[in-house]
């Protein structure tokens, strides 16, 4: 998808709501859903879209808005990297995916996913904060308030020796999440190929039904 610009001067309602427009995740992002597809290349592999999941991802849509990284898969190991750097409190489904989406990073764009986990150590994440509150905030404000600036860049600046000490043990366990989703995502992968088989059987039914 291409990326949006949203004006500082937007709630973050506002803004939020373009983003599931642009990104095309429906009304309410998809978060009623009770499946939510991990796309292993073409094949969408069907994982359910638990309670757990749903409020982190929350919070992570809005992460997207406040810091501009895309939702194509380099933009979403971008986004892992920073959460994992800003920190994800207590939401265990928020550390399980960013270490997985970080050890991604690291194998496919480590420049710019490492710059991403050091731009978040910079920042502070909104995980925790009351959410519906958050709604109600203008997009530049929160910016601000986080120490993001979507224009800025951590080139030149030299990180500290604990967010180096940080970032190694982030990828150990990034390592072993990711290795076990993608034992994960084999194991269930049948499942995608009838998913998609039976998606474009409708598609077809449909097809006809309405020639």
């Amino acid at each position: 998808m291409a990326l949006v610009h949203y004006d500082e001067g937007l709630t973050m309602r506002e803004a939020r709501a373009l983003y599931f427009e642009v990104n095309r995740f429906g009304a309410d992002g998809g978060y009623g859903d009770a499946w939510v597809d991990f796309k292993l290349g073409p094949l969408p592999v069907p994982f359910p879209n638990t309670r757990a999941r749903v409020r982190a991802v929350r919070y992570h849509d809005l992460h997207h808005v406040l810091t501009g990284y895309d939702t194509n898969a380099i933009g979403e190991f971008e986004i892992s990297a920073w959460e994992l750097g800003a920190g994800c409190k207590g939401f265990v489904a928020a550390w399980q995916l960013n270490l997985g989406g970080l050890f991604a990073g690291l194998l496919s764009a480590p420049r710019r996913t490492v710059r991403a986990f050091f731009r978040g150590r910079r920042s502070e994440s909104l995980y925790g904060r009351p959410f519906e509150e958050l709604l109600d905030r203008e997009v530049g404000e929160l910016r601000r308030e986080m120490r993001v600036d979507e224009r800025s860049s951590t080139t030149g600046s030299r990180p500290a020796a604990l967010d180096v000490l940080w970032l190694a043990l982030a990828s150990l366990a990034g390592m072993v999440v990711g290795v076990l989703g993608f034992a994960t995502v084999l194991f269930v992968a049948p499942i995608g190929i009838v998913n998609l088989a039976l998606r474009r059987h409708r598609a077809r039914g449909a097809a006809e039904a309405g020639a």
